[in-house]
């Protein structure tokens, strides 16, 4: 009984370890977000926004302000970038690419682990396009 349960405690802090530790590929998430219309979905947020010159340098700059954010791949002269940012309790890495062309901002956020993120990054996101729109970063 007594090795079940190290064994389950085992399991359990190999599987958070993973969730904290397990790496961005940027092949996997570094891919255009083919925003079309703006989504809400079980698992991340699709928005598409106009954007003026100088809007994805600035959002940039938000993002990256956003505690436990980083940059995964490219950047703003790439024309898109991908971010992580990952929860504060248990290290849940949500990946959100951002795309900019033909004077509109596509921005796809999304889980990595799970089926929903409980609205989480649909809240950042909107966060941030109020901060842009307030003349934030």
């Amino acid at each position: 009984m007594r090795k079940m349960f190290y064994l389950l405690i085992l399991i359990i802090v190999g599987g958070l370890a993973w969730i904290r530790l397990a790496p961005s590929k940027p092949e996997v998430w570094h891919v255009d977000p083919q925003v079309t219309a703006d989504q809400d979905l079980t698992g991340g947020v699709r928005r598409r926004v106009a954007a003026e010159s100088g809007d994805f340098q600035r959002l940039h700059g938000i993002i990256l302000s956003t505690p436990r954010t980083e940059l995964v791949a490219g950047g703003v002269e790439d024309g898109m970038a991908t971010y992580v940012t990952r929860s504060q309790l248990m290290g849940f890495p949500d990946y959100t690419t951002v795309k900019q062309g033909d004077g509109v901002l596509e921005i796809h956020a999304r889980l990595r682990f799970g089926v929903s993120d409980t609205g989480v990054n649909q809240k950042r996101v909107d966060g941030w396009l109020e901060e842009l729109r307030a003349g934030g970063a």
